[in-house]
């Protein structure tokens, strides 16, 4: 099952002709906003509470989904159960070749050190950094330079949308398609916060305020517009 959504503003995203089963969204939903109660997952996704109550244990009996009580109920009596995803249920959403990308890693450490992995990885970032510099080039606001970025993303798999958020944007990411490799390797990702910045340009700032790696839900960077003077 491959799920990919990009949205732009405050809609929520929504998830793609592939998610089309009523088990899909239910996982969608939780991979994309995190977890939810039984009651609200049949209120969002137009369900009898009894069809969504049928479908949670489904999934939980599948080890896709597993349970999560509130710290503190909202009001007196027993804590409301949330649902949210396993790990099997993480892994329903691709991580590109994650063992084999795992093992190459390791190879290329054994045969040729540290310096021939920041290689590679340097080489990584160079053509990044090329291919998203020509496809936002032709850009000139920063929404629709967001929305490319967004695009882009997804198209690699990361899930990608932005929204509105008062005077500023986040950048969402859901879903990290090189999650185990990045897991392996840190430095995979450490150049992204600078290739974003270069994309977007010098009238606003990112900075990330979830990561993935640094136990997040999903990997979240907020854009701040820079004023004048």
């Amino acid at each position: 099952m491959n799920l990919t959504s990009n949205h732009l503003d405050n809609k929520e995203p929504s998830p793609p002709a592939a998610a089309s089963s009523t088990p899909e969204r239910i996982l969608f939903r939780l991979k994309t906003r995190g977890p939810a109660s039984t009651a609200e997952l049949a209120r969002e996704l137009d369900m009898t509470a009894e069809a969504a109550r049928q479908q949670v244990q489904k999934l939980l009996a599948e080890g896709l989904i597993a349970g999560r009580q509130q710290v503190a109920a909202p009001r007196a009596g027993r804590p409301r159960q949330d649902w949210e995803l396993s790990a099997a249920g993480h892994a329903r959403f691709p991580d590109s070749h994650a063992q084999l990308t795992i093992q190459l890693i390791g190879s290329i450490r054994q045969l040729f050190g540290e310096p021939g992995l920041e290689k590679l990885i340097g080489q990584r970032e160079q053509e990044m950094r090329s291919e998203y510099l020509r496809q936002c080039a032709d850009l000139a606001t920063l929404p629709r330079k967001l929305q490319r970025l967004a695009e882009i993303r997804t198209a690699e798999g990361y899930m990608a949308r932005v929204e509105k958020q008062g005077k500023d944007w986040l950048l969402i990411e859901d879903h990290c398609p090189i999650c185990a490799a990045a897991r392996t390797c840190q430095g995979f990702c450490r150049s992204e916060l600078q290739l974003f910045q270069e994309v977007i340009g010098d009238e606003a700032s990112i900075d990330r305020q979830e990561h993935l790696l640094s136990d997040g839900r999903r990997c979240v960077y907020r854009i701040v517009r820079k004023t004048n003077g």
